[in-house]
């Protein structure tokens, strides 16, 4: 069954400085006096805490919590009056917002895929790729995890980030995420070269504008999607590219971020 859900945020200019997780947190700080007692309440760890109480410091226009050392009781943390204000005012935003997202949740599910669809629209990057997909593989790792992401034309794309990247991105099998890669990171060799590691996108040239030095390619993904690559002009001649032949793409999954709009 379709479920619409929303999330809430505090910006300060173009960065966040606080969602639910972190408004939670201000207010068990508030309510226990403790970063180690509020970290185990909301379930972050102890540098984590503080990791993101001095995010939000740093990003708001006055501290949101100080740190009481000294004394007899070996000091505490406590929030200041703004922050104070900031939990009061979130809750009641939020509370707003809970009757909105309630409302859009009334609507039917191709309206909802609409709206899914504009918040995609809303993503500026200076990628010049922007490939949506569905997550349908995760391979942990120590450090790096292999994701591999389905695009809509039935191809895959392996992409390599960080474990904490993984679990801020709340990626699972089956969430959708967008991969941005930029256009120089697009390697295009002959449609039947396999000897080459990386991702293999296949498609159809359907256009090239060249300057003094590069040339920019546009490729038309098997299955649907456009990719573009920068490559040097001698390239071009090299591989005899020209609209309406075959080229492959290849990325490697280290040059690909992923981003979400949830």
């Amino acid at each position: 069954m379709f479920e619409l859900k929303g999330m809430l945020s505090l910006h300060a200019g173009n960065r966040q400085v606080a969602g639910q997780d972190r408004i939670e947190l201000l207010a068990a700080i508030g309510e226990s006096g403790s970063i180690s007692a509020a970290a185990r309440a909301v379930g972050m760890s102890y540098k984590g805490a503080w990791d993101a109480v001095d995010a939000m410091n740093n990003l708001a226009d006055e501290p949101l919590v100080v740190r009481a050392a000294g004394g007899h009781r070996g000091g505490g943390t406590t929030l200041t009056p703004r922050g104070q204000r900031l939990v009061e005012a979130f809750r009641v935003v939020a509370a707003e917002h809970a009757r909105y997202v309630a409302r859009l949740g009334a609507l039917d599910e191709a309206s909802s895929r609409d709206l899914q669809l504009m918040r995609r629209f809303a993503l500026r990057t200076s990628a010049r790729n922007q490939l949506a997909g569905t997550v349908v593989a995760l391979e942990p790792g120590e450090v790096n995890d292999l994701v591999g992401l389905r695009l809509p034309g039935g191809q895959t794309l392996q992409v390599t980030i960080t474990r904490a990247s993984t679990e801020e991105l709340a990626l699972t099998v089956g969430a959708e995420a967008i991969a941005l890669i930029k256009a120089p990171a697009v390697t295009l060799v002959p449609a039947d070269d396999d000897a080459v590691d990386g991702n293999r996108l296949d498609g159809f040239v359907v256009a090239i504008h060249r300057d003094a030095a590069d040339a920019e390619v546009r490729l038309e993904l098997d299955g649907g999607g456009v990719l573009i690559a920068v490559v040097p002009q001698e390239r071009i001649d090299a591989l005899q590219l020209a609209e309406g032949r075959p080229a492959r793409a290849v990325i490697d999954a280290s040059s690909v971020l992923l981003g979400t709009t949830g």
